[in-house]
């Protein structure tokens, strides 16, 4: 299947408009790196509390953050998490301990900053442990037990929260429980004496210590330059040193505007974003050495014409095959950004960024730099690298 036949776009004589390009998106990106927002790293790599909140209704981010500030929670990261429906946040704290302490810390702190008008001597129930339920039980003693009501609280307890977490979806609206699997109807008649509803609940809470992150952070660097300096010593084998190291500057290129894109948008840099970034880096590499090979044999057809012309024509002569490629594969990483859901939106966003700059890089970048080269030779008397056929493929 072919999009184009016998087109005929001189790509190289917009060189100046692609670098153009390129350059205002890459230093605007390394401007908001240094100066502006830094690299956003997420809580994978700079050590946090991540705090899962679950509402009753949807969620209003901005009050939230009011009453985190109020509470004295100064620049929380909040953001909509998993589908919309769910109304379900997440809650970036700046708590650095590594402790069962810094848990219920960050725990509570968010529940105390989220309850508004709570009624004195009662405890909220969408927040309230298992055993918080089974002393008040004990105490109330609803069912009048006798030698073993420790254990039989104990049950009555688990299923208020079983129900709550694993029925309710982890916010109970009402206090009439009289339905729960499980629960005696005295017990369940006792709880509106003792506790009260919030419309939140605290899912989940989570810690990454700084050491691990900065562990992180190190291997994700080193993981990407072992690639690029892998990608620079296959192609300076299977082609040229200056066809290896116009890749290495390429793919240089197209992780540069995917970082910086994300530094302007201040979304966090997280382990699926890293592994999105290395994908990329192979996608870029890939559709780069497509152009080259096409270079390469039409360089042992085309021996008396100008290097730019062959590449020139070599683009062409891909180009079909470049937008069929790249176009199925955005589209799929498009559907994922736009309907994978929070969870997934730094690894689509980097995807989506990434084979949109990584295919034009291949024909505005890599290209370029092969014909740079070879008239900077030139100019200096040297025989042009890469006018002989090139090294045989195997």
């Amino acid at each position: 299947m072919e999009f184009f036949r016998n087109v005929n776009i001189d790509f190289l004589g917009k060189k100046w408009y692609f670098l153009a390009f390129s350059l205002v998106f890459s230093v605007a990106g390394v401007l908001s790196i240094l100066f502006w927002h830094g690299i956003p790293w997420g809580v994978d790599f700079r050590g946090g509390t991540l705090v899962y909140v679950k509402f009753s209704h949807t969620p209003d981010l901005g009050a939230i953050r009011s009453a985190m500030d109020r509470a004295g929670l100064k620049d929380p990261k909040i953001q909509p998490y998993d589908q919309p429906a769910l109304n379900e946040v997440l809650i970036d704290l700046g708590i650095r301990e590594t402790s069962e302490k810094a848990l219920d810390e960050g725990k509570t702190k968010i529940i105390n900053a989220l309850e508004t008008n709570a009624p004195a001597g009662k405890q909220d129930l969408n927040n309230a442990s298992s055993l918080t339920i089974k002393n008040y039980l004990m105490d109330k003693d609803p069912m009048h037990l006798g030698t073993d009501a420790e254990v039989k609280y104990t049950a009555q307890a688990q299923a208020i929260v079983n129900y709550r977490d694993k029925v309710m979806g982890g916010v109970l609206a009402s206090l009439d429980l009289k339905n729960a699997p499980g629960l005696d109807p005295a017990a369940a008649a006792s709880l509106p004496d003792g506790f009260f509803l919030s419309d939140f609940g605290v899912r989940n809470v989570e810690i990454v210590g700084p050491q691990v992150g900065g562990q992180l952070r190190t291997q994700a660097g080193l993981a990407t330059l072992y690639s690029l300096l892998g990608m620079l010593v296959y192609l300076g084998f299977r082609f040229e040193w200056i066809y290896g190291i116009a890749a290495v500057v390429t793919v240089f290129h197209d992780t540069l505007i995917t970082v910086g894109a994300f530094s302007l948008t201040k979304t966090d840099i997280s382990l699926t974003v890293i592994a999105a970034l290395l994908t990329l880096i192979g996608y870029s590499n890939n559709d780069t050495i497509v152009v080259f090979d096409r270079i390469r044999e039409n360089i042992k057809l085309m021996r008396r014409e100008k290097l730019s012309e062959i590449v020139n024509r070599s683009i062409n002569q891909t180009l079909s095959r470049t937008i069929l490629t790249a176009g199925l594969t955005f589209l799929t990483v498009l559907a994922l950004f736009l309907f994978g859901g929070e969870v997934l939106r730094g690894f689509s966003l980097a995807l989506v960024i990434g084979i949109l700059i990584g295919t034009y890089s291949s024909i505005a970048i890599a290209a370029p730099i092969l014909v740079a080269y070879q008239d900077w030779r030139l100019e200096r008397g040297k025989r042009p690298v890469g006018m002989q056929a090139g090294k045989a493929s195997k």
